[in-house]
């Protein structure tokens, strides 16, 4: 077995390779960028070696830097995780000739799989199924325009080098195939070096379930079961669950037998991933074969207790797989969210920034016989940056069934603790409580139909709400108790602790009376309903864990003045709790309007101005493109929401831009 390996990657899915090659009794080596010189993986390692500048195409994806690292320390063996130079053939090559073994498939299988047409023709040559489309390259958007009229839109504009939602676009028209190809090819062009695109019929109303297979190098070869990954924005993969609520046991078994046939047809070995759209009457269609691990391994080994980066080490190492296909289960349900450094509140746009408060759920066995697992990359204090994916951690869940997996991913959500950046979290908690999610009714449409207009919050249920003002209630008669406490208050004149309250949140106001004995409060509410309440939370704590009528509750609490600020279940509420009359005064209160920037075009997140599409004085219509923003490897296109006329613009092509900077202004 290997003595030593580096991990040409960084953030979480290093940090989940340094975690299994501990436990095999392999050192590791981590490289790391200007950036990253204090990042999380650098400090799990055995081994650090610095690698260059920020941008990964002067750092991480430099295939000479990372063999001087490997000269300079000695490694036996290169795992690339995903992303980067996971699928890169020259780099395969480059380990190859060196002597140094790559923890991943045979070039060959990267250069046939990794390119997205000669793998489609590849699959069609093995009998595996694929979606109607143009296979031959694309040389301009007149070209791009004229094929996807043949096709039929819509169609799906892709980079044939292209993963991870870098470089894909869906058009409804020529308009948007022509728009799309050059914003396709651009970001293919940055993030891979690669801007060679094709175009596909895009399947409405389709699912995304993907086999996992692992082979090794004497002709084995398994999968073990599928991940649904349908819950998905701008093509990225938000929530992924295995197995499928769709799948039945035939289809399972035809969709697992042609990955596997697709996998030996290019003498593959390592752990890979077989991509498919499944409709609606369960026909499915060969999508692409990712050659390396796939982010959403992680419910894959919560269901068949399989450790994938150990496979695919003991595979790349000579071992045969310790497992034939019959002895592949499904054991319970498991759940991932991808938590991002994305805010849901504009459009899933990336934040970046400190993460001055990131407080994990615990891991392990939770209270209720489930399992929590956090694979992450960044810790307290750390820095979110702009250079890089803007993952922060996939959050998982297991118990015996797909409902109890469900509940244990929103009570671990409300665990956990996120500040200094926006992020998704409340936008996972809002999937996981929705009635298509609950019932497995889910496309990868689910996101762009339930939510047309963006996030924008979760409007709790009338008994959510109710357990949110007693458990609120009870909460501010501690703080108030405490509050008669502090010391320096004049003689005869103690602060008393009433037991009538008046809860106002989202909209509704709710009289109640606190009952406190020893163990907790019972709280009762004006039309006599009654709710117990046990905690032992203290003023300060930025969580709450609250039992409500005997079911568990978990509350992130923050302070405003006479209440607090609540997060629960994707809701992001400021609760009042008052006496009734400061209720009754704070009616007379006037109510404070927001300023007005409709004659603004304010830069909705940190990036950089790639382009700006009209000039002062021009008349523009709505939905015509203002300017182009990139940010974390995305172009972002601004468009006028209104017909209006271009008064002054404040910022040029290249200029780096905040938050909220005005880039120009309206008439």
């Amino acid at each position: 077995m290997f003595k030593k390996i580096l991990i040409a990657n960084r953030g979480e899915i290093a940090c989940r390779v340094i975690k299994s090659a501990r436990k095999m009794g392999i050192k590791t080596v981590a490289v790391y960028s200007d950036a990253d010189a204090q990042a999380l993986h650098v400090r799990m390692a055995d081994e650090a070696v610095h690698i260059g500048p920020p941008p990964a195409n002067q750092s991480y994806i430099v295939i000479d830097k990372i063999m001087d690292a490997i000269r300079q320390t000695g490694a036996e063996a290169v795992h690339p995780g995903y992303g980067f130079l996971s699928e890169n053939k020259l780099f395969a090559e480059a380990l190859e000739k060196e002597g140094v073994a790559f923890i991943g498939p045979p070039s060959g299988a990267i250069e046939a799989m990794g390119d997205k047409i000669t793998s489609k023709k590849l699959a069609q040559e093995a009998g595996v199924s694929t979606v109607p489309g143009y296979m031959g390259l694309i040389e301009d958007a007149d070209e791009a325009v004229k094929i996807s009229d043949q096709i039929g839109y819509p169609v799906m504009i892709k980079a044939s080098a292209g993963g991870g939602g870098k470089g894909m676009r869906i058009a409804w028209n020529a308009e948007e195939a022509r728009e799309g190809f050059q914003s396709s090819k651009n970001e293919a062009a940055n993030s891979f070096g690669d801007d060679r695109i094709f175009i596909e019929k895009f399947v409405t109303q389709p699912r995304h379930i993907e086999i996992q297979v692992l082979a090794d190098k004497h002709g084995n070869c398994v999968y073990l079961n599928e991940r649904e990954c349908s819950i998905q924005r701008r093509n990225q993969k938000v929530i992924e669950e295995a197995p499928s609520p769709f799948l039945d046991p035939e289809t399972r078994r035809a969709m697992g037998e042609q990955a596997v046939a697709l996998a030996k047809a290019v003498d593959y070995a390592s752990a890979g991933t077989v991509e498919f759209i499944v409709d609606g009457e369960k026909n499915f269609y060969f999508l692409e074969m990712n050659t390396r691990l796939q982010v959403e391994h992680p419910v894959t080994e919560l269901i068949t207790g399989i450790d994938l980066v150990e496979q695919m080490i003991r595979v790349a190492d000579g071992e045969t797989l310790p497992f034939a296909q019959g002895d592949i289960g499904i054991n319970g349900w498991a759940i991932e969210s991808r938590l991002y450094a994305e805010d849901p509140y504009r459009n899933f746009l990336p934040s970046i920034g400190r993460l001055t408060r990131y407080r994990p759920p615990v891991e392990g066995q939770s209270a209720t016989g489930g399992i929590v697992r956090n694979d992450t990359g960044v810790f307290e204090g750390g820095e979110i940056s702009m250079f890089y994916d803007p993952m922060i951690a996939k959050l998982c869940t297991w118990a015996p069934t797909r409902e109890e997996a469900i509940e244990e991913m929103r009570l671990a959500l409300d665990t956990f603790e996120v500040e200094g950046i926006g992020h998704n979290l409340p936008f996972c908690a809002a999937v996981m409580d929705h009635e298509r999610f609950v019932t497995g009714n889910i496309t990868t449409a689910f996101i762009a139909e339930e939510y047309p207009e963006g996030f924008e919050g979760v409007t709790l249920s009338k008994h959510m709400l109710r357990k949110v003002a007693a458990a609120t209630a009870a909460m501010e008669r501690v703080a108030e108790i405490r509050r008669t406490k502090i010391s320096g208050t004049l003689g005869n004149h103690e602060r008393m602790v009433g037991t009538d309250w008046v809860v106002s949140l989202q909209g509704d106001d709710y009289p109640v009376t606190v009952k406190a004995d020893k163990q907790g409060s019972t709280i009762v509410f004006e039309d006599g309903d009654a709710m117990r309440v046990e905690s032992d939370w203290t003023p300060g704590d930025q969580l709450a864990k609250l039992t409500v009528d005997g079911a568990p509750l978990v509350l992130k609490v923050g302070k405003i003045p006479l209440g607090f600020r609540i997060r629960v279940r994707g809701a992001d509420l400021k609760v009042h709790v008052r006496t009734p009359r400061q209720f009754e005064l704070s009616q007379l209160m006037p109510v404070k309007l927001p300023p007005d920037t409709s004659k603004f075009l304010l830069c909705p997140m940190p990036g950089l101005v790639v382009k700006i599409s009209v000039e002062e004085g021009q008349e523009v219509q709505e939905g015509q493109a203002l300017a182009t923003v990139e940010a974390m490897k995305m172009e972002n296109i601004l468009r006028a929401e209104r017909k209006g006329m271009v008064k002054k613009i404040n910022a040029e092509a290249g200029a780096s831009l905040a938050v909220d900077d005005i880039i120009m202004e309206f008439e």
